[in-house]
């Protein structure tokens, strides 16, 4: 849709509508096919570890999942040698999770199947769909980078 046949305001609506289920589609496709070790969820809890260590609580916020789910997700990773718990050295209560070093290689090797499975996708765009794409990147980099900063501010 061309911004030029549409009001400002028609448009934020539309992308409001349409964006997220459209974008929550395409990455259920590309899971279900790209990813065959790891489920979505699984795929998820293991990339938010690339950033750090996490407190399951945290985990179970920043992936909107409950905190009972999150430590079943964390035990079944744990037991696969993705991820590794410790204690915390200021309070032994508290336990975080970290990505363990082969959590590292199966989540470089999901991306690479799935950024393989994008590339043989986008070889049927136009060179005009393909611009869009590309325009569309760091449009989405910036809208990450706006709610990152609103979710720190909560």
């Amino acid at each position: 849709m061309d911004l030029g046949s549409a009001s400002r305001a028609e448009a934020i609506d539309i992308v409001a509508a349409a964006l997220v289920p459209r974008f929550s589609r395409l990455l259920r496709l590309l899971a279900s096919i790209g990813m065959q070790d790891l489920t979505r969820t699984e795929a998820g809890l293991l990339a938010t570890l690339l950033d750090g260590p996490r407190r399951i609580t945290e985990l179970a916020e920043s992936e909107a999942i409950a905190q009972p789910t999150t430590s079943k997700l964390v035990d079944r990773l744990e037991e696969r040698g993705l991820v590794l718990r410790s204690q915390s050295p200021q309070d032994g209560r508290v336990v975080f999770v970290e990505i363990s070093a082969e959590g590292r290689a199966k989540i470089a090797e999901s991306r690479e199947q799935i950024r393989l499975l994008m590339s043989e996708t986008v070889q049927d765009l136009t060179d005009d769909e393909l611009g869009a794409l590309v325009n569309s990147s760091a449009t989405l980099e910036r809208m990450i980078r706006t709610l990152q900063a609103r979710s720190a501010n909560r």
